[in-house]
């Protein structure tokens, strides 16, 4: 079949004009997200200067609270606290990669980010937050919370899914400053999103993944009650890395459940995550 050069170049304009009312989607809602964490550190900053003002600001936050209701979302544990970072937040949360995430010897993210001098590191975690507010489909989402002990920043725990309503299936991944491994953080951190993903969202499985000498992933998922399901082979720092894929049902889950988790804020979110909301 030959296709007339004028109906190329229209099918090569219409692209382009997709491709670029996408990109203006996207830095619409990144602004938007911005907006918000901008105007509610404000509102922290703001001393008693008249009712007006203060007014203003809670009017203001209230207003975008209707488009990004995650920013209410938060999970509670004993010991920790799990929520939707605002500015002054991701700024402690840079500041933590900045000073060392893992022993510089091994690498055990399938993304090296953290194979860059200190202050590379931190704005990368800026720039992978952003990112995942401005590309939050309801169909393909990422939740990054940050993780807070005694009011001081730990790390941070996300969960994901793509067409989540149809599969019901999360994945998980996080990170912790150096100086906070080995305590216990990083399974009470994860159950958190667990119990948020099983009970609240209503999820029927979660997956999750280390490579073969991450020990300390590994330890977390066998008591959260993980199973093995398969390997993988990734390239790292130039030579083959073998992850061990884990998986968790919701009978496995349910069987091993025994942090106490606490979730507030939710019910508002829940069509963002593609779940409908009980009448």
């Amino acid at each position: 079949m030959v296709v007339h050069p004028s109906g190329i170049r229209r099918q090569r304009k219409l692209m382009a004009v997709g491709s670029m009312r996408k990109w203006l989607r996207q830095l619409l809602f990144a602004g938007l997200v911005l907006a918000f964490v901008v105007v509610v550190d404000r509102a922290r900053l703001l001393k008693p200067r008249g009712h007006e003002c203060c007014l203003a600001a809670m009017m203001a936050g209230m207003s975008l609270m209707s488009y990004w209701p995650l920013a209410g979302l938060q999970v509670r544990t004993p010991r920790l606290e799990l929520r939707m970072p605002d500015l002054e937040d991701l700024g402690a949360l840079a500041s933590l990669a900045a000073e060392g995430v893992h022993d510089p010897a091994v690498q055990p993210f399938t993304v090296a980010w953290t194979d860059a001098e200190p202050d590379e590191r931190a704005q990368r975690v800026l720039r992978w937050h952003w990112r995942c507010w401005a590309d939050w489909q309801v169909d393909a989402w990422t939740l990054n919370l940050v993780v807070l002990r005694d009011g001081e920043m730990v790390g941070t725990q996300s969960i994901g899914a793509k067409d989540f309503a149809v599969c019901s299936e999360v994945n998980t991944g996080s990170w912790l400053g150096r100086t906070h491994h080995g305590q216990g953080i990083g399974t009470e951190m994860r159950a958190a999103v667990l119990e948020l993903a099983f009970s609240r969202l209503g999820a029927g499985s979660a997956v999750s993944g280390a490579f073969e000498d991450n020990l300390g992933s590994h330890g977390v998922s066998r008591k959260l009650g993980y199973e093995h399901d398969g390997l993988e082979v990734h390239a790292v720092r130039g030579k083959p890395a073998v992850i061990r894929r884990l998986r968790l049902t919701r009978a496995r889950w349910e069987a091993h459940r025994s942090v106490p988790v606490e979730v507030t804020g939710l019910d508002k979110c829940l069509p963002l995550f593609g779940v409908r909301a009980e009448s």
